[in-house]
């Protein structure tokens, strides 16, 4: 019983950071430029991965440590888009747009290996009681 408590007041907790955590981020990624399509496509790629993380946390098929991790590996990728969207006069090379790419998919598998994991974590312990 105190084991439930505990969890479910983990549980309350991981979703109130990680709303707070959503609003704060999409605040900082929801400055899209028309007529820069590069910056706007990682944008709502950013923007999407974000709410991959929401919905893993609010399912449980992510854990709290394991969102703030993939929300850190994806604010590494915004700070990089910042970055070179600063040395570039508000545009990223084509280049550029690769890499934050290659970055995203690598996360992007990340989160889909954790969700699946826990799938199957979920899907074990039903079958062998």
């Amino acid at each position: 019983m105190k084991k439930q408590i505990i969890l479910s007041l983990a549980t309350s907790m991981l979703i109130a950071g990680s709303a707070l955590a959503s609003n704060a981020f999409a605040q900082t990624t929801d400055t899209t430029v028309p007529g820069h399509p590069r910056v706007n496509e990682v944008d709502q790629r950013l923007e999407n991965q974000q709410q991959r993380i929401d919905n893993g946390v609010a399912s449980g098929k992510l854990t709290a440590t394991q969102a703030t991790n993939d929300e850190k590996r994806d604010a590494n990728v915004a700070q990089k888009l910042s970055a070179d969207e600063a040395k570039n006069g508000g545009h990223i090379t084509k280049k550029e747009q690769a890499n934050l790419n290659k970055k995203l998919d690598k996360n992007s598998k990340k989160i889909k290996k954790q969700k699946e994991a826990a799938t199957t974590d979920t899907t074990t312990s039903t079958t062998t009681r």
